[in-house]
Formats: structure tokens, C-alpha cells, sequence
């Protein structure tokens, strides 16, 4: 069986790019450096000398695939990453995928053809198909959104800013709660987020929690709200996005119902138009600017070759509002 570097990393207990700066005559420790060796000659691995001369010639662009250009999140982070990438003398290149895996991995390889210097993938699910590309690129991938071990990621505590959620709307007193959430496949939001806001409510005394599936658009949140009015008697509904929740908040309001005086709602995203609304909703503001930043700054040392935590998550923050009854 072939020994790749994510092999030869995991073996050594360091990160991908310290393997590929050892290879490529980059400083590390001479403790690290031994063992990087010890474990190259045990299982006589050749580099790829192709590979490794497409590293060296640097073009000054980094490739960016992104499944939706109009996504608020998607756009707040590229536009603070593409300034800083910018001041450090990279131009990006964008891909807009349309939520299509078939066209995500193809995005990505068309980006090593053109021979960016690295890739940053906004990703939504990761597959087997994903994880087959990662090991064979020449370039440094780093993945926001979603976390895997094969690459570095940038992810937002999902686990974390659901219980803080769920703690908030809990707390002020709901029993009865509805969670419009998105698929499993969506590690990030569909699994993590979820499990944080059912954690947090029964840790709360909120032992009714009445899950509803919806896509991340606002016509399939306000079909998922309308089968939780019919199916739940929740005093409150929080949304795995603010996009869920103001369709939410439209169908409550079609159905004849008052926010929060009958249903309070919550979000996650932290939109601005969330906060220009009346009632303004309560939601969990995720930090882009910092998001932006780390991901420029990361795809550049991992392109230098320099040491990055392989995993890093930017803050939140519970945003106050008027849409949760007892909540200001």
C-alpha cells in the first residue's frame, strides 16, 4: 500500500504541512526532522518530484469554491479574506458551485490544473469524493465550515453555539420547543448544532423538543414551519439559520399568530437584516470578519510552508432581540 504525507503526519504526530516543509527543506525542530526521516525510510516513500515542483513555482492566486455567491455568510467571509489576501499580494480565484458536489469537485480540480498556490473550500458536507481529492493534491486545502483530520479547517463551534441557544430560550421559561433544522449530511449544522440545542433544553428542563427538517432556503423553511405549527404546540421555535427563521417568522405571522406574545423564534447567523426587522430576531452572530482573516492568513503560511493549527474556530455571540418572549 502507497504511503501518502497525511500517512507519514499522522504517523509522526504532526500536521500535514511540516511533513511537506521537511520535504521541502523548511526549518522544523531536529527532534521533528528525525522523526519525520525515521518513518519516511521505514516505509521507503519517494516524494512526488512533480508535485513538488509545481510547489515551487509560485503564481500568486488562490483558488476559492464556494457552494452559493449570495449567501450572506459566504460573502461577509470573502469579502474580509479576498481584502486580506489582497494586502499580502494574492489575487483570488472564485468558483460558485450552486450547491452541486459534482461541480465542488470539479471546481477544485480545475483550480490545481491552473496551478493556484492553494485552495479554500467553503464546504456544506464532505464525501468520499472529497476526501479522494484531498489526497491527491499538490496545493494546501483548507476547508471552512466543515472539519475533517485529513486537511486544515477553520469551523465554527456549532455544538457550542447551539447550547448556548437552546440555554437562552430554555431559560426563559419554554417547555414546549421546535427545532427547524437541515439534514445530517451537514456535519456542522445538521448534526452538531442540533445536538447542542437538545443538550442544552433538557439540561434546562425543556424535555419537549419536536424536531422539523428544511433546506437552507426560505421556501422550504416556511413549508418545515407550517408542519411545525400543524404537529407541535412548541411556545417556541428556534431555526438552524436566520434564513429558517424569518420564513418561520412569516408563516406565524400568516397563520394569525404574534411574536413572541404566542411563539417566540430564534436564529443562527446573525444576518443584518435580522436586526432590522420588527420584532428584531434573537440569533447567534458568528464572527466573519475574524473568519475572513484566519482564512486568509492560514491558506499564506500554509502556502510558506509554516506551522497552523489544524483546527480553529471563530467566536460568537448570542445577539439580543425581540422575538423571544422574556427576551430583550
Amino acid at each position: 500500500m502507497k504511503v501518502t504525507i497525511n500517512d507519514i503526519a499522522k504517523q509522526a504526530g504532526v500536521a500535514k504541512s511540516t511533513v511537506s516543509r521537511y520535504l521541502n527543506g523548511g526549518r522544523i525542530s531536529q527532534k521533528t526532522s528525525e522523526k519525520i526521516k525515521r518513518i519516511i525510510e521505514e516505509h521507503n516513500y519517494e516524494p512526488n518530484s512533480f508535485a513538488r515542483s509545481l510547489k515551487s513555482r509560485k503564481t500568486g492566486f488562490v483558488g476559492v469554491v464556494a457552494p452559493a455567491l449570495d449567501s450572506f455568510v459566504t460573502s461577509k467571509i470573502l469579502i474580509r479574506m479576498d481584502e486580506e489576501l489582497r494586502t499580502r499580494g494574492y489575487t483570488t480565484l472564485i468558483s460558485n458551485t450552486s450547491h452541486s458536489i459534482e461541480r465542488e469537485i470539479e471546481s477544485l480540480q480545475n483550480l490545481q490544473r491552473q496551478k493556484v498556490d492553494g485552495m479554500i473550500l467553503f464546504a456544506t458536507e464532505l464525501t468520499p469524493a472529497h476526501f479522494e481529492l484531498i489526497e491527491s493534491l499538490t496545493v494546501p486545502l483548507l476547508i471552512i465550515g466543515q472539519e475533517t483530520d485529513q486537511t486544515h479547517c477553520i469551523v465554527f463551534d456549532d455544538f457550542q453555539a447551539g447550547y448556548k441557544m437552546g440555554e437562552c430560550i430554555a431559560s426563559a421559561g419554554h417547555k414546549k420547543i421546535s427545532y427547524i433544522g437541515v439534514d445530517e449530511t451537514d456535519v456542522a449544522v445538521g448534526q452538531r448544532r442540533r445536538k447542542g440545542i437538545e443538550t442544552a433544553c433538557r439540561d434546562n428542563g425543556a424535555e419537549d423538543i419536536q424536531f422539523f427538517r428544511s433546506g437552507f432556503d426560505f421556501d422550504s423553511a416556511m413549508l418545515a414551519a407550517e408542519k411545525s405549527l400543524e404537529h407541535s404546540q412548541a411556545s417556541a421555535i428556534i431555526c438552524a439559520t436566520d434564513t429558517i427563521a424569518l420564513g418561520a417568522m412569516r408563516v406565524i405571522r400568516e397563520k394569525g399568530y404574534r411574536i413572541p406574545e404566542d411563539i417566540s423564534v430564534s436564529g443562527f447567523g446573525g444576518y443584518t437584516v435580522s436586526k432590522m426587522i420588527h420584532p428584531s430576531l434573537v440569533t447567534v452572530e458568528f464572527d466573519y470578519q475574524e473568519t475572513g482573516y484566519l482564512a486568509a492568513s492560514t491558506i499564506v503560511k500554509l502556502m510558506q510552508s509554516e506551522e497552523v493549527d489544524q483546527l480553529q474556530r471563530p467566536h460568537f455571540k448570542i445577539r439580543e432581540g425581540e422575538s423571544v418572549k422574556g427576551k430583550k
